[in-house]
């Protein structure tokens, strides 16, 4: 199964990080990531690469010095656009992970495209250590408030570890 991850950094996360990616690995399952050789999701991207999984990286033109340089396949895009359209293309199913402006970027057009039923593609956000706490209570706010045209759990899944989104993907996708 391609699962595509988005990245982010922090010392907390470097734990979580690596088991998510021994399970992805030992699961035979292919690593769909915007191709960084560094940061969180270069550790995400060995331990996929070290516990038998594949790499298929999507950078973009000018991130492409930081590509993984042993990536099974590396695509690059022109710009962030078509590289969010190649990353969601390329997956069967979507985790996020802790990360920045970027990771949330991709986070909310992936769900405005889900919301919209552009694609129907299970999401997991992957809230290791909390970090996502605030972002789902504000999801929650939007679906209490009106704002969400479908239950939030129809949206998205918080799993709390790398178990739990797996066994999530597993379990509603029929992913093995």
């Amino acid at each position: 199964m391609p699962v595509s991850a988005a990245y982010g950094a922090g010392f907390f996360h470097t734990v979580p990080a690596r088991e998510f990616a021994e399970l992805l690995g030992r699961g035979g399952h292919t690593l769909v990531w915007g191709g960084s050789d560094k940061g969180l999701m270069k550790v995400v991207a060995d331990g996929v690469q070290a516990a038998g999984g594949r790499l298929v990286g999507v950078s973009v033109e000018f991130l492409a010095a930081s590509a993984r340089p042993n990536a099974d396949e590396m695509v690059i895009a022109r710009d962030l656009a078509e590289r969010k359209a190649l990353l969601l293309e390329k997956a069967d199913a979507v985790v996020i992970m802790v990360g920045g402006t970027g990771t949330l970027d991709e986070a909310t057009e992936i769900l405005e495209l889900k919301k919209h039923g552009k694609h129907t593609k299970p999401v997991v956000l992957l809230n290791t250590a909390g970090f996502y706490d605030g972002l789902r209570q504000q999801f929650q706010r939007m679906e209490d408030e009106g704002f969400l045209p479908l239950p939030l759990t129809e949206l998205v899944f918080f799993a709390k570890d790398g178990v739990g989104a797996l066994a999530y993907l597993e379990e509603t996708a029929g992913l093995q």
